[in-house]
């Protein structure tokens, strides 16, 4: 099966060609490397470098593919809140782009990287599909806006589509570096170097943090489900962690002395976080494996072996 993966040289993306690969399917990768890196690419994949606002570009990778995974993205909150416009020109408008040429292509379904921040700073918890959304960021609105247009989509083109509410998706391949660096890696440099790691805020909020290879499961298992077709569903690992918790138990991992340091909040962020998973156990039949303690194992020497190669 030929499939296409947006954003393939980043941390999702290179995971997930990894897995098609894996199991025997063709893929094509599309990436500008803005964000992703030449390193992430699996080499059996057939990389075209250039950008999802290249409706050109996209027409000939769509040409015979028959599932479309639309990973790339500009993933982070605070670089939206200083580039909006930009932020929005990738993530909305590339995703159009993305669904109006799997459209003309005939491709068979597109599967959607969609973002728990539509659902903003509800206090209810767990967070479940049919909660009103309240994106808090340009980020989370143009993310909502990309599940807006796959919806309707599917609905007045009869494009089979599904859009995945990723929770804190976490692993190896993770870029550490840079202002908008996630979490979880920059923790785990910090450990590893003895640094002391810093938290925004006082440390009690609390994310769903998801292995990588728990997202990438519940792709595969989205690109064939029917009854996941217009749907939006969330992926995380249905678990609670505050960001003092996490930090500890990455510097305990990594048997650093590192000290946690606190600093003031960042504009944009939610409070609490927390996956509902029924409707993704109903639609796809998806299963989190992977425990926090063991995805954090697995991704704390992933980076110490990187560091040792670098």
């Amino acid at each position: 099966m030929k499939t296409v993966v947006t954003g393939g040289a980043g941390f999702i993306g290179s995971n997930l060609a990894t897995r098609l690969l894996a199991d025997g399917h063709e893929v094509a990768i599309v990436d500008d490397l803005s964000t992703g890196h030449r390193a992430n690419l699996p080499a059996k994949a057939t990389f075209h470098h250039g950008s999802i606002l290249d409706a050109a570009l996209l027409a000939r990778v769509c040409k015979g593919a028959e599932v479309v995974f639309h990973q790339a993205a500009l993933a982070s909150v605070p670089r939206s809140i200083e580039d909006p416009l930009g932020t929005s020109q990738v993530n909305e408008m590339g995703t159009l782009q993305v669904l109006e040429a799997a459209r003309r292509a005939g491709v068979g379904k597109v599967v959607f990287a969609a973002s728990s921040s539509a659902y903003g700073d509800t206090p209810t918890l767990p967070k479940d599909e049919t909660m009103a959304s309240n994106p808090l960021s340009p980020y989370a609105a143009a993310k909502l806006a990309g599940e807006l247009h796959c919806s309707v989509y599917h609905a007045v083109h009869g494009l089979r589509t599904t859009s995945l509410r990723y929770f804190n998706i976490y692993g190896p391949r993770q870029d550490p570096n840079g202002a908008y660096a996630a979490v979880i890696p920059k923790f785990i440099l910090a450990a590893l170097a003895g640094k002391p790691l810093t938290i925004h805020g006082d440390g009690r909020q609390s994310r769903d943090f998801t292995f990588v290879a728990d997202a990438v499961a519940a792709n595969m298992l989205a690109a064939t489900s029917k009854k996941a077709d217009g749907q939006v569903i969330n992926v995380g690992a249905g678990a609670q962690t505050d960001l003092n918790t996490l930090a500890n138990r990455i510097i305990e991992l990594a048997g650093s002395k590192s000290k946690l340091v606190h600093g003031p909040p960042r504009a944009g962020d939610v409070r609490d976080s927390l996956a509902s998973l029924e409707r993704a156990r109903k639609l796809l039949g998806y299963k989190p494996t992977v425990a926090l303690r063991d995805g954090l194992a697995q991704t704390v020497e992933w980076f110490r072996q990187a560091s040792k190669s670098s």
